[in-house]
């Protein structure tokens, strides 16, 4: 077999990722979903526990929208009309009416020109970088930026690229000043939130460097923002970090509708000029079909809710939630990174006691998820906590009680 000489080398590899403790391959695997009722939020039945009831503390749902009525009766609705797929990239005959309404939709809701739908936001990202990078570009990025945007820079093959230390404004501003006169356009990107420790990027700041030195580059700089943890998650409105931060003049906008929205897919907005030029040369848009007509409608109902005034309870429920919860882990001392965002995470600091609180908090049924080296830095393991608008008060005392008695039993 032209394989038996292949994998031993690819068993090797699984050997060192199984002895480092960081395989994912391990899924647990979701078989019912208990609905939201009074005090209690929804709880999650997995496979192989005995129909024990687990409150998801590790989703990105933030908005509670995937199992909300008016969001999964729009997707039957338009599956009973137009069957469950496309059947075609969208340049053949893979275009719906519903894209094209989502996409007015979209543009709207963050008030640019344009909007382009992908089937993710990781492919969302790795087109704009790639189709947009040339032989005469430098690709700025932050530091701790998400693995999409790593990936991105690798495939885009610029003439170089950088990377500024995390948050760090002033040596941002000394790597865009460094780079006049050594190329002829920079792409500076970075995540709105940072997924890993629920922080945020100072878009009004970075917006500021790069006015005062987009004269420094014939084609300019060219400022990319990736918002798929802010978009539904922060501000009033839910726009995001950008509105969270007041930021005028990001370029492109790329998120998503699989985290606070609770369908699937990504998108980006931008003048129409680029959207146009990116549905032309864009091979993971071009090649690859769209999200289904269903998730579109359900997408499309769920921007709708969020934006109207009950959407505006959900997201001031979560804001509130993500301050209570914030405020239990400092009360009993545990360290975490303030934010706003419910993306909450406990610093741990160390990779064995992660793992045991981890295990603990999943003894007590709940599902927290560790992030250990390498997915983090040595000395910045964490646990990442994440709240949901259909969590309740309840529910968060719960896990604040189970931390307690973890920290009165191991410390």
């Amino acid at each position: 077999m032209p394989l038996d000489r292949f994998i031993p080398a690819l068993a090797a590899e699984i050997e060192q990722i199984d002895s480092a403790k960081t395989a994912k391959a391990n899924e647990r695997i979701v078989t019912d979903m208990l609905r939201a009722n009074g005090q209690r939020g929804p709880r999650f039945i997995l496979k192989g526990y005995d129909n024990r009831e687990f409150l998801r503390m590790n989703s990105n749902s933030y908005l509670g929208m995937s199992a909300r009525e008016v969001v999964t009766k729009a997707e039957e609705a338009t599956v009973q009309k137009f069957g469950a797929g496309p059947g075609a990239v969208r340049f053949i005959s893979g275009t719906y009416d519903v894209h094209v309404r989502l996409e007015k939709r979209l543009a709207q809701f963050h008030g640019r020109e344009d909007c382009m739908i992908t089937s993710a936001a990781y492919t969302s990202v790795l087109g704009v970088i790639v189709s947009l990078t040339t032989s005469e570009t430098i690709i700025l990025s932050d530091e701790l930026n998400h693995n999409c945007i790593i990936n991105a820079m690798k495939l885009a093959r610029p003439k170089d690229k950088q990377v500024y230390r995390h948050l760090d404004m002033d040596d941002l501003e000394e790597q865009i000043i460094a780079a006049e006169g050594q190329c002829d356009s920079l792409l500076l990107i970075t995540d709105g939130v940072f997924s890993m420790r629920g922080v945020y990027a100072p878009l009004d700041r970075i917006s500021a460097i790069v006015a005062k030195h987009n004269h420094l580059f014939p084609r300019g700089i060219v400022l990319i923002v990736d918002d798929s943890h802010g978009v539904g998650a922060l501000g009033e409105t839910g726009r995001g970090t950008e509105e969270l931060c007041k930021a005028k003049g990001v370029d492109i906008l790329v998120a998503t509708l699989g985290k606070a929205f609770g369908v699937n897919g990504g998108y980006i907005v931008s003048r129409k000029e680029v959207i146009r030029y990116l549905r032309e040369k864009n091979p993971l848009y071009i090649y690859t079909n769209p999200i289904t007509q269903g998730e579109a409608s359900a997408a499309l109902a769920s921007i709708d809710f969020a934006d109207s005034p009950a959407g505006r309870e959900v997201m001031k429920h979560l804001h509130h939630l993500v301050s209570l919860f914030e405020k239990g882990l400092v009360d009993m001392g545990y360290e975490t990174l303030p934010s706003p965002h419910p993306v909450t995470p406990l610093m741990v600091r160390d990779t064995a006691k992660t793992t045991r609180l981890v295990q603990y908090l999943f003894d007590n049924n709940i599902l927290a998820t560790g992030l250990n080296y390498p997915v983090v830095p040595k000395g910045d393991e964490l646990i990442r906590f994440q709240v949901n608008g259909d969590h309740t008060e309840s529910d968060l005392k719960y896990v604040l009680d189970v931390l307690g008695k973890f920290r009165n039993e191991q410390g």
